[in-house]
């Protein structure tokens, strides 16, 4: 039993490890939108296995985040990845919904509600479930509420069965056919919305080439990206020279403020040299003084006060009080 549990105990190990190791051979894909009339956006990434592995996978995006219309934040895009061509993921529009908290702020209590299922078929064949939604300004009768159904039903139809699926994408998130739904019900009761809360795709038609290729949307993406780094490295280098231009004027200011403080100095030295000497001067004469005070003339005799007397150019006749007295003045 034992080697029986080691045995399955290293099976185990062994596919733990096969199975960390699938994360190794995972690659990200590039998400894009269909060729027309989106021109191949990108719209988001993927990861995955294999190319099989992401067949079939449906990515979800607001419409704010796919055109940039603020307006659209609660409506809700739903693509399936169809193909993929390296590592492209072409995606099909498979529908779009209006969030439920959107729609549950449209309806008051004193609104009419009128909803609606049609199914239609596009001009290139494609099948698709349109669920219109049509708030009045106030509540209406059921006589009203159908006549304004059966003449949406008309525009849908019409509208739909002279327009390709491609073209129909665009009409209904731009609102272009939400504002020919009001303009043909406006004469029957005054509308205060009308939107095509949801769509979706039941079956594909015939599809058409239409648009620029993968392969210049990659070339047109590469150059895009070829200016924006161009024109980063053209903005870093004016500011490297604004900064070198501010670094060189800075240094002549400093070179122009040093040799003005060199001319001061060198006015100022010959002023502060003569300072210097006539200080030196008093310091000697008041240390003479001090030394001529300082001595006691009392205690030296007779013959050397005279000594003293000739050498400051002073007679020397007199008693000794007189002699002291002649030194001391």
């Amino acid at each position: 039993m034992s080697a029986m549990a080691k045995k399955m105990s290293a099976k185990a190990r062994a596919a733990a490890r096969k199975q960390r190791d699938k994360w190794k051979t995972k690659r990200w894909y590039t998400i894009r939108a269909p060729r027309y009339p989106w021109n191949y956006q990108n719209i988001g990434e993927t990861i995955g296995e294999s190319d099989e592995h992401i067949m079939g996978r449906i990515y979800e995006m607001t419409q704010q985040e796919f055109n940039g219309d603020f307006t659209k934040m609660h409506v809700m895009l739903r693509f399936r990845v169809t193909d993929t061509v390296g590592q492209d993921a072409l995606t099909t529009f498979v529908g779009h919904h209006h969030q439920t908290n959107h729609i549950r702020r449209q309806i008051r209590r004193y609104r009419g509600k009128i909803d609606d299922v049609l199914d239609v078929v596009t001009e290139d064949g494609y099948l698709v479930r349109i669920k219109p939604l049509i708030i009045t300004q106030k509540r209406v009768q059921t006589s009203v509420k159908q006549s304004i159904r059966a003449k949406t039903r008309d525009v849908l139809r019409g509208y739909v069965a002279k327009t390709t699926y491609d073209s129909l994408q665009v009409a209904m998130l731009d609102g272009s056919l939400e504002s020919e739904i009001q303009n043909q019900i406006k004469s029957i009761y005054p509308c205060r919305s009308v939107v095509i809360r949801k769509s979706q795709l039941l079956q594909e038609g015939v599809s058409m080439d239409q648009g620029p290729t993968l392969d210049e949307i990659h070339a047109e993406e590469a150059r895009k990206e070829a200016e924006i780094k161009a024109k980063k490295a053209a903005a870093l280098a004016e500011a490297m020279a604004e900064e070198e231009a501010e670094g060189d004027g800075d240094e002549a200011e400093d070179a122009e403020e040093d040799a003005v403080d060199e001319a001061a100095e060198a006015e100022e030295a010959p002023a502060e040299e003569a300072a210097v000497v006539e200080e030196t001067a008093e310091e000697e004469a008041s240390a003479e003084e001090a030394s001529s005070d300082d001595v006691d003339y009392s205690s030296m005799t007779v013959a050397e006060l005279k000594d003293l007397l000739k050498a400051a150019g002073k007679p020397v006749s007199g008693k000794k009080a007189e002699l002291i007295e002649r030194l001391q003045e």
